[in-house]
């Protein structure tokens, strides 16, 4: 079992005996999406690294269903969702702050060589996106890349 995997396992049975309901719901369902996700396709037990990116693809569904939510006026509804996605993300390693991307997009640009344009768009994302190893959100990525090479 993943290093991760346990450290959440273990966060649940401490939730549980603390009755805390909102962080044991939101912990048994990311246990249920790593389980499907070990379980689907190819079967093998989860690493840390693919256990980042099921928890990354949780905190993107919350804060989408939160904004849907609070578009239509259910603010309850999206509070919840922002919850479980806040403890989602405790779960992440630390978030990159706008230098640090800025600095990580200008080493991946490096990288692929030649003319920085959106022509290489493709190939920028995908070097920024395996620096930066969970510790940005790839809608920020993307858009830093963007502006970026816009410039």
């Amino acid at each position: 079992m993943s290093e991760l995997k346990g450290k959440i396992r273990a966060d649940l049975t401490t939730a549980m005996k603390a009755r805390d309901k909102d962080t044991t719901g939101t912990l048994r369902m990311l246990l249920s999406a790593l389980t499907q996700e070990e379980t689907t396709g190819a079967k093998h037990e989860l690493n840390d690294e693919e256990v980042l990116k099921v928890i990354a693809r949780e905190i993107k569904k919350r804060r989408e269903s939160a904004e849907v939510y609070t578009e239509n006026g259910r603010q309850e509804l999206a509070d919840v969702e922002l919850k479980e996605a806040a403890i989602l993300e405790g779960y992440q390693p630390e978030q990159l702050d706008d230098d640090q991307l800025n600095a990580l997009i200008d080493e991946a640009i490096a990288e692929v060589g030649g003319e920085a344009d959106m022509k290489k768009m493709g190939q920028i994302m995908k070097a920024a996106t395996a620096k930066a190893a969970g510790r940005a959100d790839g809608k920020r990525l993307s858009t830093a890349v963007k502006s970026r090479l816009s410039n």
